[in-house]
């Protein structure tokens, strides 16, 4: 089973989805905050599997706040659940380290698969952004091409790299040092032919929404 947080302002929010996930055997709502303040000392003292987030929540930097998160507690997976289109923020979001983002105004059947999604370790986008990124993907062969052309090794650096961790814990997870790891990173950054970390990420999860 996997525990879920709640972090949002609306108390409607905080019961809306207890009541989508109340018949799930798989997803289990552990606790609930309405600041960023409350929410830190929640993750401080216990981490969930899943962190149900308001990019407005008080307290918070907006996106900046889902790198901190996500650089401070990596194991936590983040959905962004909120008023605002995601057109505006998905990709924005997703590209700090959000596994997804769904609107407030989703069905609620869409809200528990999007949870459901990122619980499993999964990424979350509605169908309209899904489609027009895999267009966006499968347009840009020259990259799929380089992303084929990985060693084994590198395509596992990389898939922990886009799944949020850091060095030590990419080094833990393959044997190696983080010295081995910088220099994957490097070596990354000159196949794919992207300008940094942030854009490697980026890319690297649009191809694992639609694995070419």
């Amino acid at each position: 089973m996997s525990t879920v947080l709640i972090a949002d302002h609306h108390p409607l929010v905080h019961e809306g989805i207890r009541g989508i996930l109340k018949n799930n055997p798989s997803l289990e709502v552990v606790g609930s905050v309405r600041s960023g303040m409350a929410l830190y000392g929640y993750l401080s003292e216990s981490q969930p599997d899943v962190l149900i987030i308001e990019i407005d929540l008080p307290g918070i930097n907006g996106i900046n706040a889902l790198r901190i998160i996500k650089n401070d507690y990596v194991k936590v997976k983040i959905l962004v659940c909120s008023c605002h289109p995601e057109e505006v923020y998905a990709l924005s979001a997703l590209k700090a380290g959000a596994a997804g983002y769904i609107c407030k105004t989703s069905k609620l059947e869409e809200i528990e698969a999007a949870i459901y999604q990122v619980a499993r370790g999964g990424i979350y986008l509605n169908k309209k952004i899904t489609d027009n990124l895999n267009t966006e993907i499968a347009s840009d062969k020259s990259f799929i091409r380089k992303f084929k052309k990985l060693s084994t090794r590198e395509t596992e650096v990389l898939n922990l790299i886009s799944s949020g961790k850091r060095n030590k814990d990419i080094a833990e997870a393959l044997s190696i040092n983080e010295k081995t790891v910088s220099t994957y990173k490097t070596r990354l950054l000159k196949k794919l032919q992207v300008d940094n970390i942030a854009d490697l990420i980026t890319r690297a999860r649009l191809l694992q929404l639609n694995p070419t």
